[in-house]
Parts: structure tokens; C-alpha cells; sequence
């Protein structure tokens, strides 16, 4: 009997630890998820008591105290002051710092410890503090206060992946220095560590080359754009012209504020394809004797103009683009494009055919493997990398150090492993953010597709298929973002958020510390921070979807409700009525009978939460 007691009274003890440690758990959402986490006793009092102190060993670690004491200014009213680390640490503290002997978690790892008396974060490198810091604001209640309590923590923390990116398409719809600086901070804020940039396509040129003023001057502006999908007939457009472009001076401004967020800054200068805005001011480097005129495209697709592949003075123009680009991005790596590069005028064009003769070349795509690998050449000999959409693979002569951007699904990262390139998996059945999140007749229009938040979130970027050698070639993961469809940064924000949230955790997280359930917890507090800086995010997680099942006893067909949200309270109707709190609420599968209307919508503290869904049942 004792024995029972004293089992009894372990069996207590444990399960009362772990409700404490659930109910404190539920205090903090952390995005992407940490690691590790321990939860210690007590709590650090933010106020205006406390006192930043930095590693003055390393300049960075200034820059990271100082930002965080600009952020915690907005958010308490109170600008704490920053200070040098001395040997004599005392209380009320935030303290960044280096150390040689931290393990375990690598050059972007950290570790951050919360007491009662002060907040300590190391790496063994100042981005590591950066990213701790990240984490640290996601440990601040969502409405700003003067005096806040911080839950005691342990965390270890490191990304899985080096390459943890989002592509920006500012072609298709451009986007002032202003917006892009806020994109890069939503980047950063999540740790995500790479914004590629889509500089140029057929519907215009973003980026000043001096040496090439018209670029700008004609292939920045379109006249007009197309309304409405480009597959809907007859077409329509607006009368509205549409332009811009970054000065060289911008663009330093920009790569330096992406610096100072440890966010590195991929340029993409689109070829062979692609470049109708640079044929527009330069038509002579198309395909035949007297190639154009050329106008910059004002509807999206993809088009036979093309840069001629047979002309030397195609090659100078695009080492002269790039002498200049690479003096303005100190990245080690430049995106090509290389996708969707149509043919047709290389199979016509004399120059073009004299060079595949020349070369011992045996068809067009193996031409554009030459046109590829020489523009590798010329970046090489800049010290830079090249980086290409899985087209690059076109013609089996790619540069050994070339890294390949699979967005045709996965199987163009699966061959480029198995040749030992390095990979960045961006597939558009996961990774595109410019598709369908919701049901599409509640959406704004996409181009298509369909990637809701939960498809995002249970994206694994390792092909099965590679082994183990292979699998280290896989250097991360990226979300694309297309703007055909976006014509402003409110529905930028719509697209991104909040999609940006759940490729946070799949490019950062180890597989094992994900958890869809207790993600759609987290992301209850995740929309509350949007809602206080003003985000304009998509509310698509609460819409409701319908499935129809079987009941497993008597086999009638009943209705199945389903959100992407955390325990909704849905409500619903039979009648085609709108559903409110007085309607039925769905506690589980319902009998239905045809020629019926379901009506449902998802409500939180009294509010519906989206737009009303329907199913009709036939």
C-alpha cells in the first residue's frame, strides 16, 4: 500500500510538471522553432531600469544592441541605453556576447539564457546574436507595454539549412526602397537569411547601368498592364503606365541595410530569356539581321524574345551588365534566370546556327548550356558564383560550382545533387507564395496553384531519393513570390503573410522540433503581431473546408469540417442561410442529405474570423 501511495504521489508530481510546464509554454511563441528549449523558473522584468550591454570585441555586436534598443524604444516608449561589457556583470541586463567555446551551434546558432536577473545571448558569430534577438522580441507580450515579463529560459538554438531565402519579382510590379527595406525586415525577423531579387523580365528593367542608360530610361516603363488573367479572352489592359528602377546608389543603400540585418542580397538579371525590356533600348542583341522593334511587354508570359546566343556583341553587353552588378552586390552569388527560354528564333537565326556549328553543338538546348556556361565564366572570373532555375542543367556542360534553383518540382535538384551541384529547393507545389492560400473564389487573383499554409508547412526540401553523400548538396530552401497578380505592397503582404511564417520554420527547424498542431497554436499569437504592426496578413487559415465521409457504423454520408487554424469554433448552416454564433456549431461529422447547402465560417471571441464558406451537396 505504501508503495501505491508513494507511486501515486510520483505519478501527481510529474503529470502537475508537465501542466505547469504546458501552461508556460503557452506564454511564448517562438517562429521558426527553436531547437532546444528549457523552462526555468521566474521571470526578467523589461523596464526602464534595464541596461544593454555588448562584446565590444566585435563592432557588429553594437550595431545588434543598438537595434534592439530602437526596437524596444517603439515598443515600451523608452530608449534603454547601450553600453560596453565590463568583466563585472550585474543585473537588469540584456548582455550580447561572443565566446570560442560555444558548441553546438554553429556560426548562426546561439544560445540565450533568461533569469530573473538579466538575459545573456552568445554565439560563436554576431549573427547568431542577431538571430537570438529575433527570438527575444517574439518573447514580448504583442501589445507594446512600458514593463513587460519575459519568461526564464534556457534555448540552444541553429538553423538547419544555410540558405533560407524569399524572391522578391519587383519586374512585373515595382516597389519603392522604402517597401523593399520593410520586406527585408520581415526576412530578417523570421531569420531568414537570403532576399533574391528579381531585377529584370519582359515587363521591365529595375536596375541602373550606367554604361547602359537605356535599360532604364525605356526598358524600366511599360505603357500599360493586363487586367485580369492572361489566359481570359479578349484581352484587357489599362491605361495606367507602370515603371521605376534603383539607382546604383539605391541599390547600395539597400544591400547595406540588408547587411546590417545579416540578409544577403541575390540579384537576378534574367537571360537568355526573359529580356524583352532589354531588347526594347537595345534591340541589336536579338536574334536576325535587324531584329525588332522590341516594346516592353505589358501582359505576363512567357515570349520568343530572346537574347541571341550567335552574336559576340550579346556577350559583351551582359559582361558589361554584370561588371557592375557585381561591384554592387558583395554576395558571392548572382542569379542567371535561365528558365522558360523559347527557341524558336535560335533555330531560325543564321548567327545563332553558326555558333552551334562552331561549337560541335547538337541542338538549341545544347546552346543554351554554351550561353549559360560562358556567363558562369565571366562571373567567375568577378569571383562570383552563378546560380540558375533548373534550365541550367540544359545541355550537360554546367560549371562545376554553379548551384541550381529547382522550381519544376524536385527533380531538377535531384539531378543536380547527383552531379554535386549545390541546391536550393523552391518548388512551385510548395514554395510559391503567389499561388491560391484559400479558396479561390474568396482570393484576390493568382496565376494558379494552390499552396495553403499547411502545404507549406509540411514541405520537406530532402529529396527520399538521395543518399547520404547526395543529401549535403542540398543547401536550403526559398519562397518565390511572383507579382504579376500584385500590384501593390498591401497585397504583397496579403501573398506573404502568413506563408512566410510557415517556410520560416521548414528552412530553419529540424524536422523533429516541427508540429503542425502546436504551429497553429503558436500562429494565434503570430496573428495578434501582425494585427499590432499593422500587417496586412491573409486570414485564408480560417476558412472552412468540407470533406465527405462515410460514417464508419452506418456508412451515410456526413460532412467533415476542417481549418488550418488552432481549435476553431465553426459555425454552420443547412438552409443557405449566413451562419453566426446562433447557428449550429460543429463539434464533429454530420449526417447530410442531397440538395443541401452548407454554409460555414469560423469565429474567435464573438468575431467571424473569414469569409463564409459553402458546399452544396448534389
Amino acid at each position: 500500500m505504501k508503495a501505491i501511495k508513494i507511486l501515486l504521489a510520483a505519478v501527481f508530481i510529474f503529470v502537475n510538471s508537465v501542466t505547469k510546464a504546458q501552461e508556460q509554454s503557452r506564454q511564448f511563441s517562438i517562429i521558426p522553432e527553436p531547437e532546444f528549449v528549457k523552462v526555468m523558473p521566474g521571470n526578467f522584468k523589461l523596464s526602464s531600469a534595464n541596461i544593454i550591454l555588448y562584446d565590444d570585441r566585435n563592432a557588429e555586436l553594437k550595431f545588434i544592441a543598438d537595434q534592439l534598443s530602437e526596437k524596444l524604444k517603439v515598443y515600451t516608449g523608452y530608449k534603454l541605453p547601450v553600453k560596453k561589457l565590463t568583466a563585472t556583470a550585474g543585473k537588469n541586463q540584456v548582455i550580447f556576447k561572443l565566446s570560442d567555446k560555444l558548441s553546438g551551434v554553429g556560426a548562426e546558432g546561439y544560445t540565450m539564457d533568461i533569469s530573473s536577473g538579466n538575459i545573456v545571448i552568445t554565439s560563436n558569430q554576431p549573427q547568431g546574436c542577431f538571430y537570438g534577438m529575433q527570438t527575444l522580441l517574439q518573447l514580448l507580450p504583442v501589445n507594446p507595454t512600458e514593463a513587460a515579463n519575459i519568461p526564464a529560459l534556457h534555448i540552444q538554438d541553429q538553423p538547419r539549412f544555410s540558405w533560407r531565402g524569399s524572391m522578391l519579382d519587383v519586374s512585373r510590379h515595382f516597389y519603392s526602397v522604402k517597401q523593399v527595406k520593410q520586406y527585408i525586415d520581415f526576412l530578417a525577423g523570421y531569420k531568414l537569411n537570403t532576399f533574391h531579387w528579381h531585377l529584370t523580365d519582359n515587363q521591365g528593367w529595375r536596375i541602373e547601368i550606367k554604361k547602359y542608360p537605356l535599360l532604364t530610361s525605356i526598358g524600366a516603363w511599360r505603357k500599360r498592364s493586363l487586367i485580369g488573367h492572361f489566359e481570359e479572352q479578349p484581352e484587357r489592359f489599362d491605361a495606367v503606365p507602370h515603371g521605376g528602377f534603383y539607382t546604383q546608389e539605391e541599390i547600395k543603400d539597400i544591400v547595406a541595410y540588408a547587411q546590417r540585418k545579416y540578409v544577403t542580397v541575390v540579384p537576378e538579371i534574367d537571360l537568355p530569356g526573359h529580356c524583352t525590356s532589354a531588347l526594347a533600348g537595345y534591340p541589336e542583341l536579338g536574334c536576325g539581321e535587324n531584329p525588332g522593334p522590341f516594346e516592353v511587354k505589358d501582359k505576363w508570359g512567357v515570349f520568343d524574345d530572346v537574347y541571341c546566343a550567335g552574336k559576340e556583341n550579346t556577350f559583351k553587353f551582359l559582361e558589361d551588365v554584370f561588371t557592375e552588378v557585381a561591384e554592387l552586390f558583395p554576395g558571392k552569388v548572382i542569379h542567371i534566370g535561365g528558365d522558360e527560354c523559347r527557341k524558336t528564333n535560335w533555330k531560325s537565326c543564321k548567327y545563332c546556327q553558326a555558333r552551334m556549328k562552331k561549337e560541335g553543338l547538337k541542338n538549341e538546348h545544347e546552346l543554351q548550356g554554351y550561353f549559360i556556361n560562358r556567363i558562369a565564366q565571366v562571373l567567375k572570373s568577378k569571383n562570383k558564383r552563378v546560380i540558375g532555375w533548373d534550365e541550367i542543367l540544359e545541355g550537360d556542360h554546367l560549371s562545376p560550382d554553379a548551384l541550381v534553383m529547382s522550381w519544376r518540382g524536385t527533380t531538377g535538384g535531384v539531378t543536380a545533387a547527383k552531379k554535386h551541384h549545390d541546391v536550393v529547393m523552391t518548388p512551385t507545389t510548395y514554395l510559391y507564395l503567389d499561388y491560391y492560400q484559400g479558396a479561390p473564389y474568396l482570393e484576390p487573383l493568382t496565376i494558379d496553384g494552390f499552396n495553403t499554409l499547411e502545404r507549406v508547412y509540411n514541405y520537406e526540401p530532402i529529396p527520399s531519393v538521395l543518399n547520404a553523400d547526395e543529401v549535403k548538396y542540398i543547401k536550403g530552401v526559398q519562397g518565390n513570390i511572383w507579382t504579376e497578380f500584385i500590384p501593390n505592397f498591401n497585397q504583397l503582404q496579403y501573398m506573404a503573410f502568413p506563408r512566410l511564417s510557415a517556410l520560416a520554420e521548414v528552412a530553419w527547424s529540424k524536422p523533429e522540433k516541427k508540429n503542425w498542431e502546436r504551429f497553429k497554436l503558436k500562429m494565434e499569437t503570430e496573428y495578434s503581431r501582425y494585427e499590432a504592426l499593422g500587417i496586412n496578413y491573409s486570414k485564408s487559415a480560417y476558412q472552412v473546408s468540407f470533406e465527405m465521409v462515410r460514417g464508419a457504423r452506418t456508412q451515410k454520408i456526413q460532412m467533415v469540417l476542417k481549418t488550418q487554424s488552432y481549435n476553431p469554433d465553426i459555425y454552420y448552416t443547412i438552409d443557405g442561410t449566413e451562419p453566426n454564433q446562433n447557428s449550429n456549431k460543429y463539434v464533429g461529422p454530420f449526417n447530410v442529405n442531397p440538395n443541401v447547402k452548407i454554409k460555414a465560417a469560423t469565429f474567435k471571441n464573438g468575431v467571424q474570423q473569414e469569409k463564409t464558406t459553402d458546399y452544396e451537396v448534389k
